[in-house]
């Protein structure tokens, strides 16, 4: 069986079935594992953040808007004081209150070490979501109050990423966490009903959510983990799934000639190589970066993929709002990286040899085992030999949280790490910024360039948007220009489904409203 007999058949009309990429059904707690897949299954479904996402249109990019929190401003006296007005009357899956002592509380198990309910696995998902805050207070109990360390235009964006979890149920459960994932509560337009450790997660509607046009119109969502690309086309075909994340591509035409429907739109994710920077590494040299990226044979892996793929230009897609105007141009021209390659010394017979971190599946990984087969060879043509340390993808998060010189690394000089990058924070700051190398953020690659860090900086002193955007593009040329990742790719989001299912909005975003769906 590809999928556990846990998983009853889908009752006509009631139940959506997905088959995810995940090995594993992501933490239920509130801060989700799993990367941003976790985050759309059982992060968005059954919690809500002070700021969401607007994942109503497939036609334009999502922006922040309200969530728990109606509004939010800064003190224009004091950048660093911010207040926001939480929306009234809204119930936690328990029945309790959610007040601003409640988000205080779930601020304090990520970021309060004392706390009684600090949580060391919540913890390590949210901390670097929000290195941005100092201090939080409840003025009243419907006004947050938040301080940040240093003026930062970022912080919504930041705030969007924390889920907030029910105090009430969390003591109702006996104050344990592992009590509270069989049992979660949050405030989201679904309630987790089941959860069964790598075989399934169940949802049913909230009915008493608070925003009436969110409240889901089928009976049950479930969700299981299916790793395997081959192993989720085999599940969907023979009906035991009625939806699967990234299908293998060479599976699409003959699924499309089924019946099955392909629902693909650019979001805001790319797949690259993330270089490390640290001492001996060979990615500290400009010329052998820029081969690496004139090495790889963009139209080729497009074909690989069967078209389900946008060819990098740059870290942000071409097209972008801050993809400005780098002199550095991905092409495919082998010649010129061998060249390049010669100038820092290396050649066919003196080649690099270096090891790079990938996972075999996972969230937004798209197909890592051929594709990174595909860079491998492109790389070898040139004259740089990589080899593979293959590691699961929570694995992988893990070593990313640790960095490059973590001995988790095993003395690898790269990792195949795709990314959000739907806001300032989350797409740019928080590869490359000094400070925020492991353990105090994710700059992996332990990256410092002054340069980019005032670039940083004014960004996060920027609040007017055009300035903001202007700041944004120079940022992204020096990405370009200086070849500071391996660019690769622009995943299109492909989901493969039943006619069967009716009503859904691809949102160009890494998360998906799935209230509005129903099956036919």
């Amino acid at each position: 069986m590809l999928v556990s007999q846990a998983v009853q058949p889908a009752v006509a009309g009631g139940t959506l079935r997905i088959g995810m990429t995940a090995s594993d059904i992501p933490l239920t707690t509130g801060q989700t594992d799993n990367g941003g897949e976790g985050m759309r299954f059982l992060g968005y479904t059954a919690y809500d953040s002070l700021v969401e996402w607007d994942l109503t249109s497939a036609d334009k990019p999502s922006v922040i808007i309200p969530g728990l929190a109606t509004s939010w401003t800064v003190d224009p006296a004091d950048k660093t004081k911010w207040t926001f007005k939480l929306r009234p009357g809204v119930k936690f899956h328990d029945g309790s209150d959610f007040t601003a002592e409640t988000v205080v509380w779930n601020f304090e198990k990520i970021l309060n070490k004392d706390a009684p309910q600090f949580d060391p696995r919540q913890s390590a998902q949210g901390r670097s979501r929000i290195p941005a805050v100092a201090s939080y207070k409840a003025v009243d109990p419907l006004t947050l109050e938040i301080v940040t360390k240093t003026p930062d235009a970022t912080l919504p964006y930041q705030i969007a990423w924390i889920m907030i979890s029910s105090p009430a149920q969390w003591e109702k459960v006996g104050k344990n966490w592992d009590a509270f994932a069989k049992q979660p509560s949050g405030t989201g337009p679904w309630k987790i009903t089941a959860f069964v450790p790598r075989e399934k997660a169940e949802f049913a509607p909230f009915p008493d959510y608070w925003d009436k046009t969110r409240v889901p119109k089928l009976d049950k969502l479930v969700v299981v983990p299916l790793p395997e690309p081959n192993a989720r086309v085999a599940a969907l075909r023979s009906g035991q799934v009625d939806w699967i994340e990234s299908p293998a591509p060479d599976a699409v035409a003959s699924l499309k000639g089924a019946g099955f429907k392909i629902v693909t739109n650019a979001y805001p994710h790319n797949w690259t190589w993330h270089l490390s920077r640290v001492e001996g590494s060979p990615w500290n040299d400009i010329r052998v970066r820029k081969a690496a990226n004139l090495a790889v044979d963009r139209e080729g892996m497009k074909e690989l993929l069967s078209g389900l793929m946008i060819p990098a230009q740059g870290f942000m897609p071409p097209g972008h709002q801050w993809f400005g105007h780098p002199t550095f141009k991905l092409t495919y021209d082998p010649e010129a990286a061998k060249k390049l390659l010669k100038e820092a010394g290396y050649g066919p017979d003196k080649p690099i040899e270096t090891k790079i971190l990938i996972s075999p599946s996972g969230s937004g990984q798209m197909l890592p085992l051929p594709m990174n087969e595909f860079i491998q060879q492109n790389l070898a043509e040139v004259g740089i030999k990589v080899s593979f340390e293959v590691v699961e993808w929570n694995t992988l998060i893990n070593i990313w949280r640790a960095g490059a010189k973590h001995e988790s690394s095993k003395g690898a000089t790269g990792m195949n790490y795709t990314y959000f990058i739907q806001d300032p924070f989350t797409g740019f700051i928080r590869h490359l910024q000094c400070n925020l190398a492991p353990p105090a953020g994710t700059n992996w690659g332990h990256y410092c360039d002054p340069e980019m860090d005032k670039l940083f900086d004014a960004v996060r002193n920027t609040f007017d948007p055009a300035e903001q955007t202007k700041i944004l593009e120079k940022i992204h040329e020096k990405y370009v220009d200086e070849a500071l990742f391996l660019m690769v790719t622009h995943d299109v989001n492909a989901r493969a489904m039943s006619p069967k299912v009716k009503g859904f909005v691809q949102a160009q975003n890494w998360f998906q409203n799935f209230s509005s769906i129903t099956m036919d």
